[in-house]
């Protein structure tokens, strides 16, 4: 029987506000009145010419966020697929063969969740070169331990099923079993974890991009935020360029949660 995702009046918000920021990062082009990079006066107030006015080098501050969207959701994005990715495979294999893979990617697991998570990102991106994919290959290698972890034990408790195991008895290729009965019971919990991923990335990200580790070349949001941080926007009232980028990261951020908390797979009919 067919599955569709269940959708409830939370779940249905988060739909509708990850599809607002996407259709913004898509047309990007289109909706922003100016190049981010283009430079016309600094300082200038919201006006009908600059919605939110420019900043200290003279940028328009909402063509900044328009294209702050794209480079804000790819990196969480690509982020959360790699890490649900990695800790579907590594729970897949650790929960259902056990013996010495079980051993040895628990205590993988353990000890990567034993370290602190931000210092070790920031001491990654430290050593990589600057950009997209080196935030995204630090967050990955720090966010994986958690899905990891809270597959494994579904996993664990599904092959004890009666089915499961006269399937084992019986000779069937493990893999056939664990794509064809395990993946599709723990939908849930990935759906659930991947969008959980995308929102602990974007955070990440604006949390070393407001560090000055972000990418170079394109602001994200939490690169328009360091700027308005260090350019003391806060001490001059400069609200329309620090408050953007702050409630952006808070809004997307509360959709991806919403489909992870609330958004649900279920059987056709039900």
């Amino acid at each position: 029987m067919h599955k569709k995702i269940r959708l409830n009046a939370a779940a249905t918000a988060g739909l509708l506000i990850i599809l607002f920021f996407l259709i913004i990062a898509v047309f990007a082009p289109v909706i922003a009145p100016y190049d981010p990079k283009e430079m016309i006066a600094s300082y200038l107030p919201p006006s009908k010419e600059h919605i939110l006015g420019t900043n200290d080098v003279g940028q328009d501050i909402f063509s900044e966020m328009v294209y702050g969207t794209r480079v804000s959701l790819y990196i969480g994005i690509f982020a959360a697929f790699i890490v649900t990715g990695v800790g579907t495979v590594l729970a897949l294999v650790s929960g259902y063969f056990g013996g010495l893979a079980d051993k040895i990617i628990t205590a993988i697991t353990n000890i990567a969740m034993a370290v602190p998570s931000l210092p070790l990102t920031v001491l990654l991106i430290a050593y990589l070169n600057p950009g997209k994919w080196s935030l995204i290959i630090a967050i990955s290698i720090t966010a994986w331990t958690g899905t990891a972890r809270i597959l494994r034990a579904r996993v664990m408790q599904l092959k004890e099923l009666p089915f499961i195991k006269i399937e084992k008895t019986m000779g069937v290729h493990p893999a056939v079993i664990l794509f064809k009965h395990i993946l599709p019971n723990i939908k849930d919990i990935i759906l659930t974890r991947g969008a959980m991923a995308i929102s602990g990335a974007m955070m990440t990200e604006a949390g070393l991009s407001f560090l000055g580790l972000g990418e170079f070349g394109e602001k994200s949001w939490g690169s328009v935020l360091h700027y308005a941080f260090f350019r003391n926007s806060i001490m001059k009232k400069q609200y329309w360029w620090y408050v953007p980028p702050i409630v952006c990261i808070c809004v997307c951020v509360l959709g991806f949660m919403l489909i992870g908390y609330y958004g649900k797979i279920k059987k056709g009919g039900e």
